[in-house]
């Protein structure tokens, strides 16, 4: 037995000690120190702090225990219903004690039976706005002697507040985290949508080019087809009359072999552009790896696109091995050319500028593939390079840059396994240079 003041020292002591430990901890860790504690102040078998939940079995009210002291060591979290048990007037905002007997009390209560509990003393966790978060209980196999009574109840007010201080806490951060996820979520979709529009929008640039292209060799096949009809109308005038010289038959063929020849050829350069551009388009949807003969597959590449090059009156210079067979996902690849050689058109040149070359050159060090490109034009100052590679950075806002071209190349070197950065080697324009290695590894 303590007199008044023993039990305050006590009290207080019990206080400055779980304080002090909790202090240092928070989350889980805090209520796996906090019932620890609790039970060696008050010298019980058992301390259980739970927060309130809504059991998935019928929908009733319920506690997730959140960290339960067994008298030597922690025991395995649990749920269990509050539907009668004592712990069911702690959620409802009463303090409970009962120094013993509680099992008489409560004789649906299972756990209390598992416990070997005989005294039971609870109190509500409860939130800012009044709402009950959890309880935090103390039971023990014996009954608590009347002077624990008011130290128990004192420590354990005390803790709860602390408790529902942390759980909102936990719920803030939780809520927090959950937006954060979503608007993580929300960016990610955007940028890939973003991501995709920047390649239709380049591929639109190549089909608009493609398109113009085109139509002079088919505008002189379908003039030399005309030639053809009219070629074919005077010689079936000429057989079926009266007269007809072997020189004006001669003279007719060779000009029927001539539009022929000119239909054909010209025929032979449309097909060729819309093939390089339907593989450029279709390789650009494609992630599969597959064999390529490396030079043969850049100069496609930079075939497809001398529509939009003539356009802008930019030359390409090839350096490139005679062979190079590798496997590789020729899709990716031909997106970051594309990316860089449409890239070089609408930053690199002044438009006074009429000199305007891209260099690429391909070569081999050791298990590694060395690409780089580079123009001869205006440059970029030192002070907006390091920050080429960033999402949605752009100099051309106002003419319609998207600043995701060069975030694009750099994310698909990467899915390739290999590295890209700025050339700092002196001399006129920008350059880049392409690590890659020998056979990409994630496909």
């Amino acid at each position: 037995m303590f007199d008044e003041a023993q039990s305050r020292r006590l009290a207080e002591a019990a206080l400055r000690s779980i304080t002090l430990s909790t202090s240092r901890v928070q989350g889980e860790a805090f209520f796996r120190v906090l019932v620890r504690d609790l039970a060696a102040a008050l010298d019980v078998a058992y301390v259980i702090a739970g927060r309130l939940v809504t059991m998935e079995e019928d929908g009733s009210e319920g506690i997730q225990t959140l960290a339960v002291w067994g008298g030597a060591d922690w025991l395995p979290n649990l749920a269990y219903s509050l539907k009668g048990t004592p712990c069911s007037n702690v959620a409802e905002q009463s303090m409970c004690f009962y120094p013993c007997g509680v099992q008489q009390a409560y004789p649906d209560d299972l756990l209390l039976g598992e416990m070997g509990a005989q005294s039971y003393v609870g109190t509500p966790m409860v939130g800012t706005t009044g709402q009950s978060l959890g309880i935090l209980v103390a039971l023990d196999k014996r009954e608590i002697d009347a002077d624990k009574h008011l130290l128990a109840l004192s420590l354990l007010s005390i803790f709860a507040a602390r408790g529902a201080a942390e759980l909102q806490h936990q719920d803030r951060a939780a809520e927090l985290e959950r937006e954060v996820h979503a608007r993580t979520e929300e960016l990610r979709l955007a940028t890939t949508a973003l991501v995709e529009r920047e390649k239709l929008a380049a591929l639109g640039g190549l089909v608009a080019g493609v398109a113009h292209e085109v139509n002079t060799p088919i505008g002189i096949a379908v003039t030399a087809a005309s030639g053809m009809e009219e070629f074919a109308r005077e010689l079936s005038r000429k057989l079926d009359g009266d007269k007809v010289s072997r020189s004006e038959l001669q003279q007719l063929a060779r000009r029927l072999q001539s539009a022929a020849t000119l239909v054909g050829s010209n025929l032979a350069r449309a097909a060729a552009l819309v093939g390089g551009f339907k593989t450029l388009a279709v390789d650009q949807g494609s992630e599969s790896a597959q064999q390529l003969d490396l030079p043969d597959y850049l100069r496609a590449i930079v075939q497809a696109h001398q529509p939009v090059l003539k356009s802008a009156q930019v030359q390409v210079q090839l350096t490139l091995p005679d062979e190079l067979r590798l496997r590789l996902v020729g899709g990716l690849l031909s997106q970051i050319l594309s990316n860089l050689l449409l890239n070089a058109i609408t930053h690199a040149f002044d438009e006074a500028q009429t000199d305007r070359r891209i260099a690429i050159g391909l070569c081999e060090l050791g298990e590694t593939l060395e690409l780089r490109v580079r123009d001869n034009g205006r440059g970029v100052p030192a002070e907006i390079r390091p920050r080429l590679f960033e999402p949605f950075f752009t100099t051309k806002r106002d003419a319609g840059g998207s600043g995701l071209g060069l975030h694009i190349v750099q994310t698909l070197v990467q899915r390739l396994g290999g590295t890209v950065r700025l050339d700092e080697a002196a001399g006129p324009g920008l350059g880049f240079i392409i690590r890659l290695p020998r056979e990409t590894p994630h496909f």
